[in-house]
């Protein structure tokens, strides 16, 4: 039975992904006094959008007056790869659970640390550029200030609060990299070489 923990934990980790074709991996959200409902936006693998239909078009509106670029998701290339590099990873996963070699979970576990890092940084740059680079011509200006929301936590900016968090796609991410690490870590240790 312990031989077959791993595989069933690295399918279970595959399995976990599956989600993020149906939730967000991430939510921001504004407070303010004129917002005390806040206004919610949610990131998922493949679009962002928000708690009601008109949320984006709210939070650019809010955006241009500081400067800061629309959020255009037909812009950002990651919502059209993102849905493939996720389909690879649950394929990998359920083909590391059949085949059962060794080094396969240690590179499925390798890849998918390295891919979710990268995928933070890439988030990350891509706060920072909508918070720093700001229009010149921009209704309102503040020397010196940047609008870049956390990449995780709260931080206020101007009069509102921002939170960003992982939402139901971004805690079954966690519970897969947890999963796919269990059976890694089980894997190497009953299976001698």
């Amino acid at each position: 039975m312990q031989k077959h923990t791993s595989r069933i934990l690295i399918i279970l980790a595959g399995l976990a992904l599956i989600v993020l074709f149906f939730q967000p991996m991430w939510r921001i959200t504004l407070l303010a006094p004129q917002y005390p409902d806040g206004v919610h936006m949610y990131i998922s693998i493949d679009k962002i959008g928000g708690k009601t239909p008109g949320t984006l078009q709210n939070v650019n509106i809010l955006n241009h007056y500081i400067g800061m670029k629309p959020i255009e998701p037909d812009s950002i290339k990651e919502l059209t790869y993102f849905p493939y590099v996720v389909a690879g990873f649950i394929l990998l996963a359920f083909l590391t659970g059949i085949i059962n070699w060794k080094p396969l979970y240690v590179i499925y576990l390798g890849l998918f640390s390295v891919a979710l890092m990268l995928a933070l940084y890439d988030f990350y740059l891509w706060e920072y550029d909508y918070g720093h680079n700001l229009a010149e011509n921009a209704p309102m200006k503040f020397e010196g200030e940047s609008f870049q929301p956390p990449l995780f936590g709260s931080k206020t900016l101007l009069n509102f609060v921002a939170q960003s968090y992982p939402h139901i796609g971004g805690y079954f991410i966690v519970a897969s990299l947890l999963l796919a690490f269990a059976a890694t870590y089980l894997h190497t240790k009953i299976i001698p070489d």
